[in-house]
């Protein structure tokens, strides 16, 4: 919930009063003095690669509806990172995967209902049958060179390393 939604202090029940406190405004409690501190959104993504393509679903929500990106989702508060990674890939794309490396750490806040950190793993497929599945609409890989219409900023960034990496290995770079 996010500082601008707290109406009413979630340890006493008091209305809160917008105040500065520790360098902004926040809700405070005038009651007990509870102080709201918003807490990051965590997203956990893999870049599956599988013969020379990537795996990408087509988003059936807003915001970016009908455009593509990894396959990724929120971390459930006790959640590790890797297990929301692989549970969102089976659950978007009906694949199963073993999530390896992390590949990305990124922050930034791209719209109101996103995530403010997205960690993104290196996996590989271990089963599964690919089927768009939750909240994708269509479940794909696709070459370097012929990617679909992406959402958001942080998938156009793995991406492009992804592509760089690739480009690299090819020519015996890396």
């Amino acid at each position: 919930m996010s500082e601008q939604e707290i109406r009413f202090c979630p340890a006493c029940g008091a209305p809160v009063e917008r105040r500065h406190v520790h360098g902004r405004t926040r809700p405070v409690c005038p009651r007990c003095g509870r102080i709201h501190f918003e807490e990051p959104r965590v997203a956990a993504a893999v870049l599956v690669e599988h013969e020379g393509k990537v795996l990408l679903v087509r988003r059936v929500n807003v915001p970016e509806q009908g455009k593509w990106t990894l396959p990724a989702g929120f971390v459930d508060g006790p959640e590790d990172p890797r297990d929301t990674a692989g549970r969102e890939c089976l659950e978007e794309t009906g694949l199963r995967v073993e999530v390896g490396d992390l590949l990305d750490l990124i922050a930034g806040l791209e719209h109101p209902r996103g995530a403010s950190i997205i960690i993104v793993y290196r996996a590989r497929i271990v089963g599964g049958q690919l089927r768009a599945g939750d909240d994708a609409g269509e479940a794909a890989f696709f070459g370097p060179d012929e990617l679909p219409p992406l959402a958001f900023e942080a998938t156009r960034r793995v991406l492009d390393r992804w592509r760089r990496e690739r480009a690299a290995r090819r020519k015996g770079t890396v």
